[in-house]
């Protein structure tokens, strides 16, 4: 089974080859001109997926060795996502399947993230519970199987990715700001400045309330000393990185025992995160889980976890036609 699959969600480019279970490669290409507007700019990350897209298509088969006609089905990110980065993939996948006369796979970008723990060893069991923290999501997902799963916890308003990156900025910290402040909070004491940890009930998660407060506290503390950034950045990134840290294992620590899950497992971008992979572990030995974090170049938005997702689904038999849209909503479950 050889698979061509494409990750156009948000601002990365990527194409990955999946032959008979093993990744032969998965090339991503970065879009920077949204570093100079402290964000990314749909429109203009569309138009860089339309620049993209050939190139990394045609290198991801370079480095599989294969041509276009050996492929058995061509896969794409359905959703969620932006829209007009979905439909640059989308489109693109449609009609490369449709010349080639291939079967279509549509992959849930979130089942994606959580499915790429199957691209390497270790691997988890099902039934498993999954933290899956990236810019657009934070969701707690109980995990039956490869197409069987159960959220049962969100953000209600910030994801904690967003929550890195807006008090990151807020801080006066490049775009991206989560890796930066990830970064200095290894330098600073983490229990500095104590900000709220984002209380609700059941499973769910809050982290605007934490923005506001870091908003205030720096009004605060720099009308009375211009320079207080400056002076404790990385105390303040690392107080900020630990509140939000307690604020998902605090409900990860209440799903897992009410779920009777000891499997844990971490995906979404913000797995990259030192901080969350360090507390995690320390958690887990507290706990008795056993934890399972994918390797860095498949915490980010990539690819191969798209293939990866679209080989247990050409399994199950689940394509797609002509007729599927590209969907920025798109849910999982």
């Amino acid at each position: 089974m050889t698979i061509l699959a494409i990750e156009s969600s948000c601002d990365d480019t990527s194409a990955a080859v999946l032959i008979d279970g093993q990744m032969r490669s998965n090339v991503v290409a970065t879009q920077k001109v949204h570093e100079q507007y402290g964000g990314v700019v749909p429109e203009l990350a569309s138009r860089a997926h339309q620049q993209h897209l050939v190139p990394v298509v045609e290198a991801a088969l370079r480095q599989a060795g294969i041509r276009k006609t050996d492929l058995d089905a061509v896969a794409f990110t359905q959703g969620p996502g932006l829209l007009g980065s979905l439909l640059v993939g989308g489109m693109f996948a449609k009609t490369l399947a449709l010349a080639l006369g291939k079967p279509l796979i549509a992959v849930n970008h979130m089942r994606a993230h959580i499915l790429a723990h199957f691209i390497e060893e270790p691997r988890p069991e099902f039934p498993f519970l999954c933290l899956t923290v990236s810019g657009g999501h934070t969701q707690l997902v109980v995990v039956r199987s490869a197409l069987e799963m159960e959220i049962i916890g969100q953000t209600i308003d910030d994801a904690a990715g967003e929550a890195f990156d807006k008090t990151a900025k807020l801080l006066g910290l490049p775009y991206p700001g989560g890796p930066h402040l990830d970064k200095l909070a290894r330098q600073g004491d983490p229990l500095r400045f104590p900000f709220p940890v984002g209380t609700m009930p059941g499973y769910d998660f809050s982290f605007s309330g934490l923005k506001t407060a870091v908003l205030y506290f720096i009004r605060k503390e720099t009308a009375k000393n211009p320079d207080f950034v400056e002076q404790n950045l990385a105390d303040l990134c690392a107080s900020i990185q630990h509140t939000i840290i307690q604020t998902l294992l605090r409900q990860l620590r209440r799903a897992a025992a009410d779920q009777h899950l000891t499997q844990i497992a971490l995906a979404g971008g913000v797995a990259a995160n030192s901080g969350l992979r360090q507390a995690l572990q320390d958690e887990a030995a507290a706990q008795n889980w056993q934890v399972f974090i994918p390797a860095f170049q498949y915490c980010t938005d990539n690819a191969a976890m798209v293939a990866r997702t679209a080989q247990f689904q050409y399994e199950a038999g689940d394509f797609a036609t002509q007729l599927v849209s590209s969907d920025p909503r798109l849910k999982l479950g």
